[in-house]
């Protein structure tokens, strides 16, 4: 999709659609759609008052000109309040209307800016979100469907702008929308393609080619690499597979001057999940094809940050392997050795994530000098059992950092919630027989106690945990988000490095 910036007569613009926008129980029209409505003779100001167009928030009404002016067809996007008024009205609302105008066989649009200007939201900041809005709304994994098959797409964009002093914010922030979704999209597409086709292999394959595209350091560990730096608890998990295990390390020297100036991210790779010997039901493990899309968020976010190129050091790990039950599989009861010397006992083996994890945390900050880290991980279905698929949950050690991160994410949209850490979560974490047990023993409250686990491997480094497991995947369309792989949490990944900044 091109996206360009233009300065013209709104009511002259050739266009086959024009996205205007109201406040609910607004009394006036903004400039824009005021134009509009005066040369359609009233008719918008007509279904206001009777009570066609209320201006809800993601109200869509389709008004056809029938060549009265220049667009074919306006489209009225409701704002909702304007007290409730942000960034992530318009990023939902442009996903909307966009995927609407779609359905209609429209192959270009044009669009206004959205709302009311104001400190917190600047022209700048409206063209990201109406660019964002458009392109991961529109977004569609089309990759294995035949060419019949595959519907039309909005193909060109123009953002109206009747300020030519604007043209030039405006534009960058369309530049920054681009980079940013483009950032969100490939995590999508890695996380959609089947176990067949992304393996660990083919994860790291994609992160050489964004080295490559970006400037990058990358260094690809095999296995030979992981037993001599001692990583027993990923190599457990990757015994069973036929596919070799991978930790892919991609790092942006964005402040060499300042190496203590960085952030690591860290993102769960396990390219399919069987659950290993503890295997799954039958039923949606076609899913588990997604579960490394806490690694897919990093690749995705690396790429978004070396376009940025924000003044900040961050380095991406993926520990990339498949879960499988093969003969050679860890079982139930064997006890494995992690890079700090920890020894964990087996539970589980579907309690694999927080496995891989503990080597790709241990190796960030004692090999890769990181001294503030992320990790994403769809980590416990009990995740989505605490929060739903509307918010990530957020754990950590270091209040001053997962503050951090969270006013990170407001610009985004992108929504978290805390939950408790306490100690005395840990206890169901003692083994008999080992340091640890991979799982808790009585069950409840497993997302926090799988992150006490993580947790015995960060030492001292302010640490956040993100389980993704009710994000990463959306069952509908709705704004910006669409069925499928979601691409949560690469915007506010994003922001967080670029925070890191100051």
């Amino acid at each position: 999709m091109r996206i360009k910036v233009t300065q013209e007569d709104i009511t002259k613009a050739k266009t086959p659609a024009l996205v205007i926008s109201l406040f609910q129980d607004t009394e006036s029209l903004d400039e824009a759609a005021s134009a509009i409505d005066s040369a359609l003779d009233g008719n918008i100001r007509h279904l206001i008052n009777d009570g066609e167009i209320k201006g809800t928030e993601g109200e869509l009404t389709l008004i056809h000109t029938f060549n009265k002016i220049g667009p074919e067809r306006v489209l009225v996007l409701g704002l909702g309040k304007e007290k409730d008024f942000s960034a992530n009205v318009i990023r939902s609302g442009m996903g909307d209307a966009c995927r609407f105008l779609r359905s209609k066989g429209v192959e270009s649009m044009t669009t206004t800016l959205h709302g009311s200007i104001s400190e917190d939201l600047n022209p700048k900041a409206m063209a990201q979100s109406i660019t964002e809005g458009a392109m991961l709304g529109l977004y569609r994994f089309q990759e294995y469907f035949d060419a019949e098959s595959n519907t039309g797409s909005i193909m060109e964009m123009s953002i109206l702008n009747n300020r030519s002093e604007l043209t030039e914010t405006l534009q960058q922030g369309v530049e920054i929308g681009e980079i940013i979704s483009k950032g969100t999209m490939l995590s999508r597409d890695l996380s959609s393609e089947p176990a067949n086709i992304m393996t660990p292999s083919r994860m790291a394959e994609v992160a050489q080619q964004i080295s490559d595209a970006n400037g990058l350091e990358i260094n690809i560990l095999e296995r030979s690499d992981m037993e001599e730096l001692g990583m027993g608890a990923l190599l457990g998990v990757a015994k069973g597979s036929y596919q070799p295990p991978k930790l892919i390390v991609l790092k942006y020297n964005g402040d060499p001057e300042n190496p203590s100036k960085n952030l690591g991210i860290i993102g769960k790779g396990i390219t399919f999940d069987s659950g290993g010997i503890s295997i799954k039901g039958a039923s949606g493990m076609e899913r588990m094809k997604g579960d490394m899309s806490g690694g897919a968020s990093v690749l995705g976010a690396m790429q978004a940050i070396s376009q940025l190129r924000p003044k900040v050091n961050v380095t991406g790990i993926v520990p990339a392997t498949e879960n499988m039950p093969g003969g050679q599989a860890q079982r139930p009861g064997d006890i494995v050795r992690a890079m700090n010397g920890k020894t964990i006992e087996i539970i589980n083996t579907d309690a694999e994530g927080r496995l891989v994890l503990a080597d790709a945390l241990v190796y960030a900050r004692e090999k890769m000098g990181v001294d503030k880290m992320v990790d994403i991980a769809t980590l416990t279905g009990a995740i989505k059992v605490a929060l739903g698929s509307l918010c990530t949950g957020v754990m950590g050690n270091n209040q001053e950092f997962i503050d951090l991160f969270i006013n990170s994410s407001e610009k985004t949209g992108e929504q978290f919630w805390q939950l408790p850490m306490h100690n005395k979560y840990a206890v169901g974490l003692k083994s008999t027989f080992a340091n640890l047990r991979n799982t808790g023993s009585n069950g409840e409250a497993g997302s926090i106690t799988a992150a006490k686990f993580i947790e015995a491997f960060v030492g001292n480094t302010p640490w956040i945990h993100l389980d993704i497991a009710g994000t990463a995947r959306s069952d509908s369309d709705s704004g910006y988000l669409v069925k499928g792989y979601t691409g949560v949490p690469v915007r506010t990944l994003v922001n967080l490095a670029i925070s890191r900044e100051s």
